[in-house]
């Protein structure tokens, strides 16, 4: 059994939880369920919370291996923006353009929804909407940000949704210098991922689910085992994301593609007045592998980004969650960026991993007669795409057509990724190539071509 102490150096959310992480019981003996969730990310938490709400005599009961909140859930960038998770095309294709902009409606309403449901269930995470910036700060960059806000306007996304701003017009919201231009949306909040993790678990358990953490699990037709127990249920619901690919039969569904995360010392009013930076304000840029960053509660500047692929053998390991050359590139960013910060102490250094599916699109999907279910594959976007998970998989699970079942991620699913060592490699290669195309455009000014090398395997941001 792992201390309290390994679970808060995964990241700076789960390290700054007030109380004790020490592990609900885990499960012993066999029991039955109506709903077996295995997994208390969010994913698995707000299905099993929809459930309870919506029929609170169901038994719902959630497995976990370590705790709640453990993989990206309590470690991801703290962003519950309205990015669709999934490429627009992919969609389109199966579902048609209408089908699209309704899932993009959709997502930018899972924002109010997670704030609505931390005001009522009293989950203190630190919610507050102050929308979200992408900055272009070279010529490459910014012919990126005007093809994506193009983009987003022919699928009939307006002014209230995402606006293109002048230097100026950012220089109200952030300090940032050298920027040539930005897009900002108003549908974008800054929480505390462990908090809101952590919280959701409470007030499942409030409304009457049953948490086993310490648990490990593997799921069969109609029971789901682990090492102390089992659970009987005629649905099992798996919640597992990146971690599916250590199970039978899921090893090629996800890439594990890593993102790593710093953290500064908390900084002063009189650096954040320098800034000009609120709390509530999401700040990324337009790189090929870009960063992400948030003023945190207790005003730390809290960053990160992509560039850490996994090691061959081990895809899901703490080894691959720490890496020196993308604590130093986010270390250049915070420089370069943000000056007024750039002396600040690093106090945190963290990494998890997300789950890429071969067309970068997430999917749902529920077979009643099997009694199986399952979300995933939200390529970084999950805090969102996991609330809308939850609340499609309660609708499917109790056999209601609804408007989120009718969402183009619902059945959808991309076919398996290459064998190893061809998923290694592509993942390498977009890691290094990505790498040297920003490094090009950064110095010349110029679009880098070798983005075409990889575009084979990336077809999403």
């Amino acid at each position: 059994m792992s201390d309290e102490s390994s679970f808060r150096e995964r990241s700076l959310w789960l390290d700054g939880m007030a109380g004790s992480l020490q592990p609900r019981p885990s499960l012993a003996g066999a029991i039955d369920a109506d709903v077996a969730v295995v997994g208390a990310g969010f994913t698995g938490l707000w299905t099993a919370y929809y459930l309870a709400l919506d029929n609170p005599e169901l038994r719902v009961v959630v497995v976990e291996r370590e705790i709640a909140g453990f993989g990206a859930s309590g470690r991801n960038g703290g962003w519950a923006s309205a990015f669709i998770a999934g490429d627009p095309g992919v969609y389109s294709r199966r579902s048609g353009a209408e089908a699209v902009l309704a899932a993009e409606r959709a997502t930018i309403a899972a924002v109010d929804e997670i704030g609505r449901v931390a005001t009522t269930e009293g989950i203190d995470a630190g919610f507050e909407r102050r929308g979200a910036l992408t900055i272009a700060y070279t010529e490459p960059q910014r012919q990126r940000l005007a093809a994506g806000f193009a983009a987003k306007q022919a699928r009939g996304l307006g002014d209230d949704v995402i606006r293109m701003l002048s230097p100026a017009e950012l220089d109200v919201l952030v300090h940032t210098p050298g920027a040539l231009a930005a897009t900002f949306t108003p549908h974008a909040a800054r929480i505390d991922p462990a908090r809101m993790v952590r919280g959701l678990a409470e007030a499942c358990e409030r409304h009457g689910v049953t948490i086993y953490e310490q648990s490990p699990a593997t799921v069969e037709p109609g029971i789901v085992r682990t090492t102390g127990g089992a659970v009987r249920a005629p649905m099992i619901v798996r919640a597992t994301e990146s971690f599916s690919i250590e199970s039978r039969g899921w090893k090629r569904r996800f890439l594990p593609l890593y993102s790593l995360m710093i953290a500064t010392e908390p900084l002063s009013e009189e650096v954040w007045e320098e800034l000009g930076w609120p709390h509530g304000l999401a700040t990324s840029d337009a790189h090929h592998l870009f960063f992400y960053a948030q003023r945190t509660i207790d005003n730390r500047l809290a960053i990160g980004g992509r560039g850490a692929p996994y090691r061959i053998g081990s895809p899901i390991a703490a080894v691959n969650e720490r890496n020196t050359a993308v604590y130093e590139r986010l270390r250049g960013s915070i420089r370069r960026h943000f000056p007024a910060a750039a002396a600040a102490a690093i106090t945190h250094h963290w990494g998890g991993s997300l789950a890429v599916p071969r067309d970068w699109s997430m999917s749902i999907a529920c077979d009643r007669d099997a009694g199986v279910a399952w979300a995933g594959g939200y390529s970084g976007h999950g805090v969102v795409a996991a609330n809308l998970s939850g609340r499609t998989l309660a609708d499917l699970i109790a056999g209601r057509s609804t408007e989120l079942t009718a969402m183009p991620w619902v059945g959808h699913l991309a076919r398996n990724w290459e064998p190893e060592p061809i998923r290694y490699l592509a993942s390498t290669a977009i890691v290094k190539v990505l790498g040297s195309a920003d490094r090009h455009e950064d110095a010349t000014g110029t679009t880098a071509r070798r983005t075409r090398l990889v575009a084979p395997f990336v077809l999403g941001r």
